[in-house]
């Protein structure tokens, strides 16, 4: 989002600014009284701005902010954000803006993790304008610390100085932070006393600081402190007057104009308010102290720009899927209606080359319909020939038995008749038509069922019927082994119904002789 709220807070002033399309807009200045929260309110309400909206970051320049360092052992994961939490709660209990940030590890020893704790150690400074903030539900961002935010300036600046001071002078005040080897280490804010625009006490306040970093150890005896100065080019003579190097100090001034040009601003500011402003504005790194109860507004404002995000992506992707369609429908429609009319133009010459042609003897749709009988009958007509030929694959394997009358036809087997009948059922009556061939007999329009009726003899050594039974069953059991084949034996050599008395003599040797038995074969191709 190109355009934020930048709000700059000291102990008796809040100055809100419009960050735009990478540049600060003017400054509104609010006090910190009943007047000013009312007032600033109002500002929030305007119409036209939607500044309730708009994802604000705090900024705060307040002599009660608090530095230390401490070593804590070397734990990770979850024990070790416990420690740090309990490490915090003892030293920051009075308040809820408190942070940490890693500074390294010890050299020597456990190689302990060296820790700056940090923290704002009276919130009732915040208290007021943060109510106004949750009570307009404004989107706030993050809460963050000039003396953090210098950490920035400095990289820009590429100060090279193993101990660097870098002093600026804000609308707190004179703010003094103390940078080893490019990792801030201590920051403290003093009021300015100025005189002509310029801030008279800042060699006395420099003393004071290299004198607390000396008995705190944090500096060693001599070191020489670099004190890095950012003024206005009009104030860097008068300044050069009033700080005189000494062993353990050496003063560099950096004209706020060449600080600015690297910081990509505009304009040259009076104060390093602006500038830090630009760095936030620009690159905001995440928050140096927790919002609390603030942040759930810029979270329900994520959450709402996500589903917006994705609602738009879904629609958009609903609208490419619905143009596919719907130029695949119209390529199809366009294809549909050139097939129409080439299909038109063959009927077209289709008639103009039969109106040329004599006349045939019959219709198309009566040639077509032969066409298709007659590859039916070819295909489907009943023959013999599989029927025959299962047959003798049963008689290959029973040499007993030899076959003497074949009787085939196609259909339903016939009712087996005397023989005077079958002579009388020869001939039709003279005078009558003989019947015609049915269309289901011919194949049509399924292969119709075949009959085959065989008499044969089975040999039957000395007369022994048991012997010729076996054969006759062996060999009607081959041949229903075959699929779709039924088999019934009509007649056997020797009649076993119960009704039947049987008659003959054992005394006497039989000599070798034959039966006859009849079997009726069904098959449905």
């Amino acid at each position: 989002m190109s355009r934020k709220q930048l709000f700059y807070l000291t102990s008796d002033t809040l100055v809100a600014y419009d960050w735009r399309h990478g540049a600060l807009g003017p400054g509104h200045a609010f006090p910190a009284s009943a007047a000013g929260l009312e007032a600033f309110a109002a500002w929030l309400e305007v119409p036209n701005e939607q500044r309730l909206r708009v994802p604000a970051y705090l900024l705060t320049d307040l002599i009660e902010e608090d530095f230390q360092r401490q070593l804590l052992p070397h734990v990770r994961g979850k024990a070790g954000r416990a420690l740090l939490e309990r490490r915090l709660g003892q030293l920051y209990r009075d308040t809820p803006y408190r942070g940490s940030t890693l500074l390294g590890r010890e050299e020597t020893g456990r190689r302990d993790d060296q820790l700056l704790f940090f923290a704002l150690t009276n919130p009732a400074l915040l208290q007021p304008w943060t109510e106004v903030l949750d009570q307009m539900r404004v989107p706030v961002a993050g809460i963050y610390s000039t003396s953090l935010l210098s950490i920035a300036l400095v990289k820009q600046l590429a100060l090279p100085h193993e101990h660097l001071l870098l002093v600026t002078q804000q609308s707190g005040g004179l703010r003094q932070s103390y940078y080893e080897q490019g990792q801030l280490r201590f920051s403290r804010q003093t009021p300015a006393i100025a005189l002509d625009g310029v801030a008279v006490n800042i060699a006395l306040e420099t003393e004071k600081t290299r004198q607390f970093l000396t008995s705190t150890r944090m500096l060693a005896r001599g070191d020489v402190l670099h004190t890095v100065i950012l003024a206005p080019a009009g104030q860097i003579s008068k300044l050069e007057q009033l700080c005189d190097n000494g062993i353990e100090v050496a003063y560099h001034f950096i004209d706020i104009q060449i600080a600015s040009a690297r910081a990509d601003l505009k304009t040259a500011p009076v104060l390093a308010d602006a500038l830090l402003l630009s760095l936030l504005g620009k690159r905001p790194p995440a928050s140096h102290y927790p919002p609390g109860l603030l942040a759930r507004h810029r979270h329900v404002q994520r959450s709402r720009t996500a589903l917006y995000g994705a609602s738009i992506a879904l629609g958009t992707l609903a609208v490419i899927w619905s143009a596919g369609y719907l130029l695949g429908g119209l390529q199809d429609g366009a294809e549909t209606t050139r097939l129409r009319q080439e299909a038109a133009s063959y009927q077209e010459r289709y008639r103009q080359v039969m109106s040329d042609m004599p006349p045939a003897p019959a219709r198309t749709q009566t040639m077509k319909t032969a066409v298709t009988v007659e590859r039916m009958i070819s295909s489907q007509a009943p023959e013999p020939g599989r029927l025959l030929a299962m047959l003798s694959a049963a008689l290959d394997g029973a040499p007993q038995v030899r076959l003497n009358q074949l009787h085939w036809n196609a259909g339903p087997p016939p009712v087996r008749a005397t023989s005077g009948a079958q002579a009388g059922a020869q001939a039709a009556p003279q005078g009558q038509p003989v019947p015609a061939l049915a269309s289901t007999l011919a194949g049509i329009p399924a292969p119709p069922p075949q009959a085959l009726r065989l008499e044969a003899d089975v040999e039957m050594p000395r007369n022994d019927y048991r012997s010729a039974l076996a054969a006759i069953t062996a060999f009607a059991q081959d041949l229903a082994r075959q699929p779709r084949l039924r088999v019934e034996i009509e007649e056997a050599p020797l009649d076993l119904r119960p009704g039947v008395s049987l008659s003959g003599k054992s005394a006497a040797p039989a000599p070798d002789g034959h039966a006859r038995f009849t079997v009726l074969l069904v098959w449905q191709p």
